[in-house]
């Protein structure tokens, strides 16, 4: 690579990394739109730990009369209570634990109580062709797939859009094609609270329960009924509120932490490596850039404290592998190999040892996520996606900067960091 060449790809490197600033870090509207961007990093979503929230444990027990195994009346629990939560609050993770328990965890609840009395009260829905609570129900919560809020224009009230599963469903339309002009009573946990009269059979698996809500209390009880779906009974053991104010705190205090990590990072290395260790500098700068990408673009991911810790651990890495890199071209030139064949054989001395710590460490890391629960996997996946960047900014990265410098600086080794004196880790 020739100098004019060399240095055209040096600003449009350039232009490239400052582009990747603005869009990581930077909130500005869009010209002759009502469209306001904010950087990568302010969509990153956060977890329980850095933005406040609750956790809630729960001990579940059989039902009776239940006619599934535990483990599958559990999983279902679990997965009811996950739909349930995420239609408010998208950021909630609901895991199962020491084989009994369910775990609870909402970021960012403005009304924790309200969760917890949600989930810990379950309304038992059942729907009769008598009005009594002794009579027998032709349809149950068992046959719920979903339930929620929704407003009926026709009445002009709020009320609850109750939708049932396949077989809910067909139940649901033989009753009513049986029974025109009979009333249908609607019972939750034993009280009458709604009866209307059966006009037509309801094939479409839906149907609307009406009352005196507003659009909150309707709310609500969407989601008692919602829980009275649960396959198993739920008791709460455990419940913490963690203020906004703490995670907030804590997330400031991280960024100060890895702001001043950062920055000794950089000293360091160039002290120690001169003109390489500004090479591996902008390497990791870049590398955060595209960690932070990462960590808003990846479906599913919540950055906890745990998480930051994963990031830190990976940036250490990253490190370790320039400074193989840079040691190995260290060898090679004191060895008597020029500046270009001492980077080269370098490079390539280095690759196999970057490969096998990163290698086992990405397979603990898979482990931990596969495994692991909650905080674990918080700590993996940053793991994880921190070791791949790593190598990539090792082996990639650092070796494409040191071809743009190269044509500017072809035959001093001084501000390579580089001697002709054997040094004692040299072969």
């Amino acid at each position: 690579m020739n100098k004019p060449t060399a240095i055209k790809r040096f600003v449009m490197t350039i232009i490239f990394v400052i582009i990747g600033f603005v869009l990581t870090f930077c909130q500005f509207n869009i010209p002759f739109t009502n469209y306001t961007y904010n950087g990568f990093v302010n969509s990153i979503k956060l977890g329980l730990d850095l933005k406040g929230g609750i956790v809630a444990v729960y001990e579940a027990s059989a039902t009776e009369n239940s006619d599934v195994s535990f483990d599958d009346a559990l999983q279902a629990t679990r997965t009811r209570i996950y739909n349930m939560i995420t239609k408010d609050y998208s950021e909630a993770q609901v895991s199962i634990q020491q084989g009994n328990r369910i775990r609870v965890e909402v970021p960012d609840v403005s009304n924790p109580e309200q969760i917890f009395d949600s989930i810990g009260k379950p309304a038992k829905l059942e729907f009769k062709l008598e009005n009594s609570t002794d009579a027998d129900a032709v349809l149950t919560g068992s046959n719920i797939e979903d339930v929620y809020a929704s407003y009926d224009s026709n009445s002009g009230e709020w009320g609850v859009s109750v939708k049932f599963d396949a077989e809910g469903a067909k139940t649901f339309g033989e009753v009513t094609s049986q029974h025109v002009n009979d009333n249908l009573y609607i019972f939750v946990n034993n009280e009458l609270i709604s009866s209307a009269t059966i006009k037509e059979a309801i094939t479409g698996g839906t149907t609307f329960i009406s009352g005196n809500y507003t659009e909150s209390s309707a709310e609500q009880f969407a989601t008692q009924i919602m829980s009275g779906t649960f396959s198993v009974q739920l008791t709460l053991l455990e419940n913490s509120v963690i203020s906004a104010t703490l995670g907030e705190d804590a997330l400031r205090y991280s960024i100060i932490a890895g702001i001043v990590g950062l920055i000794l990072i950089f000293a360091y290395m160039i002290w120690r490596y001169k003109m390489m260790g500004v090479i591996a500098s902008c390497s990791l700068c870049v590398y955060v850039l595209l960690m932070l990408f990462f960590l808003q673009a990846i479906p599913g991911i919540q950055l906890t404290l745990a998480g930051v810790a994963g990031i830190i651990l990976s940036i250490g890495m990253a490190i370790d592998g320039n400074i193989i890199v840079f040691e190995r071209i260290k060898e090679e030139y004191a060895s008597g190999k020029r500046i270009q064949n001492a980077i080269q054989a370098g490079f390539k001395k280095a690759t196999p040892s970057i490969l096998d710590s990163n290698i086992t460490t990405i397979i603990a890391a898979i482990i931990l996520w596969i495994f692991g629960t909650g905080s674990i996997q918080g700590f993996a996946i940053t793991l994880l996606i921190g070791l791949v960047l790593s190598v990539f900014t090792s082996l990639v990265l650092t070796r494409g900067f040191m071809a743009l410098y190269y044509p500017f600086n072809s035959a001093k080794p001084k501000p390579y960091g580089l001697s002709r004196e054997v040094t004692t880790n040299a072969k």
